[in-house]
């Protein structure tokens, strides 16, 4: 079967698979509504030289210029990142809420060796989760449920990525100097993490819907962009019919890490279900990368949302700006054999709506 995934200026191409899935929109529940404070009192951000050096740079307060960080191994850089995030979430919510209770995090690398090996040094409950990219709002939308429910006061959530990890372990290793396609996406070395309480004041996170697992057969590892968008098309979908909403009630709709064609895409198929995005919509992948630095179609990678939620969109939200926001983080769910034997990738998005304590 013939698949034609994009036709444009700049990229046009027709790849061939074996089966490709339609996203499904049907009326089964997926979101939960939070009738109780959630609040993210508290964030941390950390990012590699290359990120600082977006459109974005003006708002990342912490960069990493050497992305090694003097380390013998870029995976033990990638675990300083994200544990210097999570102490700074941390660290900045103890004079609001005291200790903080739970950890829920994960990361793209195997057994999720970051996040475990960021645990095992802060002396608190740890709750592992993984959704690649979709990581992030997967553990904000779990730490949420668990503050609504009032098992907990006070949890961290954090996820990372970093280039030359993720490039070892799911494509080639950097020594290998593969040819990038241009469709393909550039891994952010970034970490992200946040303090999610019922104490304190900040932005208020008012519901979560979580994904389904879609398969739109698509098999290209360099194409992460087309296969994720029908997962967020699902998720998004699922959230304006269930909060009775549109896209123009938004001040701004993310997803997290589409890139340039992902978006396109997702647009598209956005419009066969009835829903025009419109200026609200932006995808932090193309948002943090400019043309001039050569990353094909965007970011992608767990800590390219989460920085630039932390860093961009949740001051914003804090100074008044945006009013109410909703976020879809997407993830691809292949492993780093499935597609070389053949397999398509599934994806999934966990979107959360996130209002300002002033709306």
């Amino acid at each position: 079967m013939q698949l034609t995934i994009h036709k444009g200026k700049n990229c046009n191409f027709v790849r061939t698979v074996k089966k490709a899935r339609k996203p499904v929109i049907d009326s089964s529940k997926q979101t939960l509504f939070f009738n109780n404070p959630v609040h993210i009192i508290s964030t941390g951000a950390v990012v590699g030289n290359k990120e600082a050096q977006g459109p974005l740079k003006r708002f990342f307060r912490n960069v990493k210029e050497d992305i090694k960080l003097g380390e013998k191994n870029f995976e033990r850089a990638e675990i300083i990142m994200f544990d210097e995030a999570v102490r700074m979430a941390i660290g900045s919510a103890k004079p609001i809420a005291g200790n903080v209770e739970l950890l829920i995090s994960g990361d793209l690398l195997n057994q999720m060796t970051t996040s475990s090996y960021t645990a095992r040094n802060l002396d608190m409950p740890h709750i592992g989760v993984y959704s690649a990219c979709s990581t992030y709002s997967e553990a904000i939308s779990l730490a949420a449920m668990m503050i609504n429910a009032g098992y907990f006061d006070s949890i961290a959530c954090a996820t990372a990525s970093h280039f030359a990890t993720a490039e070892r372990q799911f494509r080639y290793p950097l020594e290998y100097g593969c040819q990038r396609p241009p469709y393909a996406q550039w891994t952010v070395t970034a970490a992200g993490a946040c303090v999610i309480s019922s104490k304190g004041t900040g932005p208020v996170i008012r519901s979560a819907t979580l994904g389904k697992v879609t398969d739109f057969g698509q098999n290209d590892l360099s194409n992460m962009g087309a296969a994720m968008a029908p997962a967020a098309v699902s998720s998004m979908c699922a959230m304006f019919r269930e909060t009775n909403t549109k896209p123009e009630d938004y001040d701004i709709i993310l997803t997290g890490d589409l890139g340039k064609l992902g978006s396109d895409i997702l647009r598209d198929l956005m419009r066969e279900q009835g829903y025009n995005l419109g200026q609200q919509y932006i995808d932090c992948g193309s948002l943090i990368y400019s043309v001039d630095q050569n990353c094909y179609q965007g970011g992608s990678g767990a800590g390219c949302s989460a920085s630039v939620i932390n860093e961009f969109v949740l001051p914003q939200m804090k100074s008044g700006k945006y009013k109410k926001a909703a976020y879809f983080a997407t993830g691809a769910l292949m492993s780093t054999q499935s597609c070389y034997q053949g397999e398509t990738i599934p994806c999934i998005s966990h979107g959360i709506v996130i209002e300002g304590e002033q709306l």
